[in-house]
């Protein structure tokens, strides 16, 4: 392993130590908001949405949430006003603009910035659509290139091998970061089509073309990581800050396919979606991984407990690695507690993201008490992306208090990595207990300059750049009875 690498790997360990207590300091805590299958936004008023949209917020940072990936892209349709592609069909009709006029992306940044909570760009890269029967509106891609899309199972995706394609996803990626103050680009599960027994992939006039001397599987392997590695570059060169990360089906390979696999027997992401998501992490090529452990467990064919290890072992040595928990099959409060607990032992994996966030906002089986209460009671600050940005924010300045208000300074920023983002907000018992290691400390992270202080204390602020880099510790307020 190079210096660099090692650096990288005790950082990381570093962030997600915590000297006090049960609850980790940095911790990534995810969930996702899907707008696929969503009949309620259709439904709504423009009105009802932002409420709507405003609950969900509200109640997933009450739990601990800190950063929200929200769908924009489903089926090659946007919730957001998109150059390229019409307005989603869960959303609108026939692709035409809300009314009265609203962008869900710009608003959902505003709102999850405003509460100091991350917000990822979700993007379903080949999609275009999830039955036989759905049409899409005039105007569209697949309808001005048929030649470029392929029909499997009777959807449409764009055929992954051609490249006009990648550079098509390439475009829609450079319009978002043209055009809003995203935290992340995060792609799903979904790359070549999942397979379906008795269909084939009709990708043979663009193997002839452009395969040469490659075998089909390692070409359409090869065609992925190419758009992986496209994605980075755009990504790196436009907004470096701007993490890039895939939630991949949790199975990499079986060992029986190969030695370096895990003991599991289901769909494999390297042989049966051709992802090699091992080789993006070790490329560098993205910035996170999220893996989708939502089996039990001790599932027969798919075991958690095995899964985790595997990637506790095989990733997260260079970029990190979330769990992706599916809410459902977590529930029941032996398994969250072992769940949360598990992840928390493995030291390359450090957090997690839950599987959908609608049914943390439901309470589900009474999943957000739980978090709110015991497993999450306490903010935790998003990991540190030192590849990106290593640096420190200067301290908070000018911090005053009025009418048991603490206010301070807003940094002006420069549109780069150091720009200061968010704070947090610690309390402590007296000057002589400030500890910024204490996570149990911290109060709230927001990205307000002022915050309602009514419990007596002594309080400081930190300062947090766009990678969650922290500063030191501003001049303490005491807030006395």
């Amino acid at each position: 392993m190079r210096p660099y690498d090692i650096l990288i790997l005790f950082v990381i360990l570093l962030g997600s130590f915590n000297v006090k207590g049960q609850t980790p300091k940095r911790e990534f805590r995810g969930a996702w908001l899907n707008t696929v299958y969503q009949t309620q936004y259709k439904r709504n008023t423009t009105v009802q949405n932002q409420a709507y949209l405003v609950r969900q917020l509200d109640s997933l940072k009450t739990m601990g949430i800190n950063a929200v990936f929200f769908q924009v892209r489903a089926q090659a349709d946007a919730f957001y006003d998109s150059k390229y592609e019409p307005w989603s069909r869960y959303l609108t009709d026939g692709g035409k603009a809300p009314a009265p006029y609203w962008d869900p992306l710009s608003f959902m940044i505003e709102e999850a910035h405003r509460r100091g909570m991350e917000l990822h760009a979700w993007l379903n890269p080949y999609r275009i659509t999830t039955s036989a029967k759905q049409k899409v509106p005039a105007g569209h891609v697949a309808l001005r290139h048929p030649e470029r899309i392929i029909r499997y199972d009777g959807k449409l995706y764009f055929d992954p091998g051609i490249p006009e394609n990648r550079e098509y996803i390439g475009k829609i990626v450079d319009d978002i970061l043209a055009r809003y103050d995203v935290d992340g680009i995060h792609f799903d599960d979904y790359f070549y089509p999942y397979p379906v027994r008795g269909k084939v992939i009709a990708d043979d006039k663009t193997y002839r073309k452009y395969g040469g001397k490659m075998k089909l599987a390692d070409w359409r392997r090869h065609n992925v990581d190419l758009l992986i590695e496209d994605i980075h570059r755009r990504i790196s060169a436009t907004k470096p800050w701007v993490r890039f990360g895939v939630s991949p089906f949790g199975i990499w390979r079986n060992k029986k396919s190969d030695p370096r696999g895990s003991e599991t027997s289901g769909l494999e992401n390297y042989d049966g979606l051709y992802a090699d998501v091992l080789k993006w992490e070790e490329k560098g090529w993205v910035d996170y991984i999220i893996p989708q452990l939502y089996w039990e467990l001790d599932h027969k064919s798919a075991s958690y407990s095995v899964l985790l290890k595997w990637w506790n072992e095989n990733a997260g040595s260079k970029r990190h690695v979330y769990v992706g928990q599916d809410v459902s099959r977590t529930m029941g409060e032996r398994r969250l507690k072992r769940k949360i607990e598990m992840t928390r032992q493995a030291n390359n994996i450090i957090g997690n993201c839950w599987w959908p966030g609608y049914a943390l906002t439901r309470n589900i089986e009474n999943v957000a008490d739980s978090l709110s209460s015991r497993y999450q009671r306490f903010p935790s600050l998003v990991p540190v992306y030192p590849w990106i940005y290593d640096g420190k924010p200067e301290p908070v300045e000018k911090i005053s208090i009025s009418d048991k208000t603490i206010s301070w300074d807003k940094p002006i920023r420069k549109d780069n990595a150091s720009d200061v983002v968010r704070f947090a907000i610690y309390r402590f018992n007296t000057i002589d207990d400030i500890d910024l290691d204490n996570a149990e400390a911290i109060v709230d992270i927001t990205g307000e300059n002022r915050i309602k202080a009514t419990v007596a204390g002594c309080y400081v602020v930190t300062a947090i750049d766009r990678v969650n880099n922290e500063s030191e510790a501003s001049n303490p307020i005491i807030i006395r009875k």
